[in-house]
């Protein structure tokens, strides 16, 4: 065996195994120097390609971007707890498959670089210009976050191999990968995450069909949990009540709610700012729309390998209690099963896994920075030239705040599930209504985040803390959180004046939205726009 049946024993590689690691990053910056040319031409280049792709291109970026680090912890630890199940924690990338041919088409038609600048031209006024900003700095902060957890999260996985502080693995790769976004923006992290999905996906075949037969193949893995008196893990719908348990129906409702109807909106996960950038990269209309669904279907199918090859770890090591270890399953199928030799390219796949998410979020990030913050408020004359100088150096500055976040995560199941349900719970439902609902407003929109960003940590954290109120499960916390920030921003909307007509149709003659639109499209009609 390549490691120590605990986990503890550290990984033996031999000259082969570095080859595989230090072939794969040799491409990788081949990949930035040979696009630095693309890259360095415009704005327009440096952070959407020129709005050129083929729909398989940003497909298969959305897939290797969503294929990080932390992805096999987090699947791992649900359905290590759960069984198959678990795989519903996963289903909230449900939503791209009606978003790719409602919301998408929305969003590339209006021909916006960012979600904030989607703002203001879906909003005017104050309200716009605030959302604008407001949108802009939370996604630079959110992008340093996400570039935090999925940081740490190879720190955890070189510390298992190598028994490196996991600050090492955080910085040395993170650092890397900044290397070819710095020189050659977009280009670079698109056609990179083609090469890296293509390697993440094979391996992520071979680890799991590997480790599953180890296990003795589905019929013995079946097998061994009925003998254990596990065999509600083979089921997905194994739910533990109807409020109850660990999976209860009621969790699972929500799930469908959240997935299916999201994808009605923009902004209701945390997954559409990433997407937005692939949908404007995209050539036309038709290929946004087939990039997100056919990105989304090899999610869902890298997540069913996923679920049957931790099952397999689970009838090998029944008896893990602690998260931190249970996470790690998936990782030490590969590292305690397979032969010398493709230890190293195995290694090479999960940093090409950590460095795609890395790089989509560096220059996701930068975006906010240059386009919605140092463009529009600061210099707007600003020259083609300079503009991709500040994206260099807005990636720069992500960089350093994503090892301050990274160095601050113990957990990242715990960390991972606030940020995708927590903090995005009370803006799910304006969201879709700023898509849906011409009457809805900037002002609604914007309390709508503020309050839940207050809401969400006293009733996450706060008064539960206190004894004020009770600690609620994940589904029951969205519920509340939606409803409280529906007390505030319906009222606003009701009580503020509606959007400038104007504003309005000049937004409905380009977008095209679906939903209730009646007064703005008859005033279109009459205007001869339609």
């Amino acid at each position: 065996m390549a490691a120590e049946r605990n986990g503890i024993g550290m990984v033996d590689f031999a000259f082969l195994d570095w080859f595989w690691l230090a072939a794969f990053l040799i491409i990788m910056l081949i990949s930035g120097i040979r696009f630095y040319r693309l890259g360095k031409r415009s704005e327009a280049d440096y952070f959407l390609a020129g709005r050129g792709l083929p729909w398989w291109l940003p497909a298969s970026s959305v897939y290797a971007t969503h294929t990080a680090t932390d992805t096999p912890m987090w699947v791992s630890g649900m359905v290590y707890k759960l069984g198959l199940s678990g795989l519903w924690y996963t289903f909230y990338s449900s939503w791209c498959a009606i978003g790719a041919f409602v919301a998408a088409k929305i969003f590339r038609r209006s021909l916006a670089y960012t979600q904030a600048e989607w703002q203001s031209l879906r909003f005017g006024g104050m309200a716009g210009e605030l959302l604008r900003g407001w949108i802009a700095g939370w996604q630079v902060f959110l992008n340093m976050f996400i570039l935090g957890w999925v940081g740490i999260a190879m720190g955890k996985v070189c510390n298992f191999l190598f028994q490196w502080p996991p600050w090492v693995g955080l910085v040395v790769f993170s650092s890397v990968c900044a290397v070819y976004v710095l020189a050659s923006g977009y280009w670079g992290v698109v056609m990179a995450d083609f090469q890296q999905g293509v390697i993440a996906f094979i391996v992520i075949v071979i680890v799991s069909i590997w480790g599953i037969n180890v296990a003795g193949g589905p019929s013995g893995i079946a097998e061994k949990l009925h003998q254990m008196g596990e065999a509600g893990k083979l089921n997905p719908f194994n739910f533990t009540g109807l409020f109850g348990g660990e999976f209860p129906l009621a969790w699972f409702i929500t799930m469908l709610f959240i997935g299916v109807l999201g994808g009605l909106g923009m902004g209701t996960a945390i997954d559409w700012f990433p997407e937005a950038q692939r949908i404007q990269s995209a050539r036309t209309v038709k290929d946004a729309s087939w990039s997100i669904w056919s990105g989304s279907a090899l999610v869902l199918i890298r997540n069913a390998l996923w679920g049957v090859a931790i099952l397999a770890f689970f009838v090998i090591y029944p008896d893990l209690t602690e998260v931190k270890n249970y996470e790690m399953a998936w990782f030490r199928l590969g590292f305690e099963n397979l032969p010398v030799g493709m230890i190293g390219f195995f290694f090479a796949a999960i940093v090409a896994i950590h460095i795609s998410t890395i790089s989509t979020h560096l220059n996701l990030g930068a975006v906010y920075i240059t386009r919605d913050l140092y463009h529009h408020y600061i210099n707007p004359e600003a020259t083609q030239k300079k503009l991709v100088w500040v994206g260099r150096m807005g990636t720069f500055l992500l960089l350093l705040g994503s090892f301050a976040f990274g160095l601050i995560m113990e957990n990242i199941t715990e960390w991972l599930i606030f940020a995708l349900w927590i903090m995005a719970a009370g803006v799910w439902l304006p969201g879709i209504l700023q898509v849906i609902w011409w009457r809805f407003n900037g002002w609604g929109y914007l309390t709508a985040w503020i309050s839940n960003l207050v809401f969400s940590w006293l009733v996450v954290w706060v008064l539960p803390a206190f004894g004020v109120l009770p600690e609620l499960r994940d589904y029951q916390q969205f519920w509340a959180l939606m409803a409280l920030g529906a007390l505030v921003f319906i009222p606003v909307t009701l009580l503020t004046r509606p959007e400038d007509m104007d504003k309005l149709v000049k937004f409905y003659v380009m977008s095209r939205p679906v939903g209730w639109w009646g007064p703005v499209r008859r005033e279109a009609e009459r205007r001869g726009l339609l």
